[in-house]
């Protein structure tokens, strides 16, 4: 997708390099891969080009990746690490500091903050996303960016908000990663394996009455097995994983926003949610 960058843009906008910079990270949320160069390039030239420097000179290799996956010793080394590591926490405060010093996992390198939690955790719904995005990552709190304000929307829908101090109409909410992955990509099997001590112990602590997985990936980890989300979604289980608390699965916030007419579906689970909340028994699968 292009989008051209003219001379003919509102003053306003060309002035200001914050406009410029929500601009920009508009056009890139919307698909914009390339910008438009002032005059045209014959892309046939540069690909004969190309071809004739190539023959004249060996290719050059790749360069190799920043961080390759750590060998297996290293990995089981990571995990026993994180799994002592959490098992020590004995309070929230100490499992984030656990989390923060973990650096068993190659995501931390590359993100600006580590993102653990929010809202608050004597709420009685645990919400558990996939990652951190570039806005999460930036601020170092769970769902932040636009995907995060839907979340706050449909909360607010069934009378449930991060920011309130009572228990009975607040939510805490986390990740099964804490760092973002590059590229906003999903999070790796070998990258939820070797985090999940951190996530089991966040579960038992904050000792939620219901867990919520938004996604297949929370969902994946929370049952251990591949989850077609869109085909589950509405399902009440009991997993082990969430010690035998009610788990119920959504749709991800960010699914929604790219598919708009899901959200029906959405509301229906949240309004399972509430009825849960309220004193109903959660459905049986």
């Amino acid at each position: 997708m292009d989008s051209p960058l003219t001379p003919d843009q509102p003053p306003v906008l060309r002035d200001d390099p914050a406009a410029l910079l929500a601009a920009l990270g508009w056009q890139l949320e919307c698909g914009v891969d390339e910008c438009v160069a002032d005059a045209p390039v014959d892309r046939f030239k540069v690909a004969a080009e190309a071809e004739a420097a190539q023959a004249v000179s060996p290719p050059v290799a790749p360069p190799a990746p920043l961080r390759a996956a750590p060998p297996a010793d290293e990995a089981e080394e990571a995990i026993g690490e994180a799994r002592r590591s959490a098992a020590a926490a004995k309070t929230l405060d100490a499992l984030r500091a656990a989390v923060a010093a973990f650096d068993g996992c190659a995501l931390k390198h590359g993100a600006r903050n580590t993102v653990f939690a929010d809202g608050d955790p004597a709420a009685r719904v645990m919400f558990i996303g996939e990652a951190p995005g570039r806005e999460e990552d930036r601020e170092g709190k769970p769902f932040v960016g636009r995907s995060g304000q839907l979340l706050d929307r449909m909360l607010a829908a069934i009378g449930l908000d991060r920011r309130s101090g009572d228990p009975e109409k607040a939510a805490y909410i986390a990740n099964i990663l804490p760092w973002r992955p590059i590229d906003n990509r999903d999070p790796s099997t070998d990258e939820a394996v070797m985090l999940w001590a951190f996530l089991e112990r966040h579960i038992e602590l904050a000792d939620p009455e219901i867990v919520v997985a938004l996604g297949k990936a929370p969902a994946a980890v929370l049952l251990e097995t591949p989850v077609a989300i869109t085909r589950m979604r509405g399902r009440w289980l009991r997993p082990a994983r969430v010690g035998g608390r009610p788990l119920l699965l959504t749709l991800h916030p960010a699914y929604l926003l790219r598919q708009p007419a899901e959200k029906a579906k959405s509301w229906r689970d949240l309004l399972s949610l509430r009825a849960v909340l309220d004193g109903a028994s959660p459905p049986e699968g």
